[in-house]
C-alpha cells in the first residue's frame, strides 16, 4: 500500500496548548491558521503574541504553514516567544 494523499481541503494548523491553568477559566483563541488552548491568563497572552508576531515574520519572509520548513518556523518561535 502506498501513502494516502492528502486532501487539497487539508491545511496546516498550529495549535498550542498551556496546562497551567489553575483558575478554572476556558481560554481559546482561533485563527484560520493556529488555535492557542487553555493556560493562565499570563500564559495564554503570552502563546497568541509568539504566533502572531511569527506568522507576521513568516509572511514578511513570504512563508506560509504549507511552505515553512520546520527548522525555520521553530527558530521563529524561539525569536518571538516573550522573555
Amino acid at each position: 500500500m502506498g501513502a494516502v494523499p492528502k486532501k487539497e481541503t487539508e491545511q496546516p494548523h498550529l495549535l498550542g496548548v498551556g496546562l497551567d491553568n489553575d483558575d478554572g477559566h476556558k481560554r481559546i483563541t482561533q485563527a484560520e491558521e493556529f488555535s492557542i488552548v487553555g493556560g493562565s491568563e499570563n500564559t495564554h497572552e503570552r502563546m497568541t503574541e509568539t504566533v502572531i508576531k511569527t506568522f507576521e515574520d513568516m509572511k514578511s519572509d513570504g512563508k506560509t504553514l504549507s511552505n515553512i520548513e520546520p527548522e525555520r518556523l521553530s527558530d521563529l518561535l524561539q525569536k518571538n516567544c516573550p522573555a
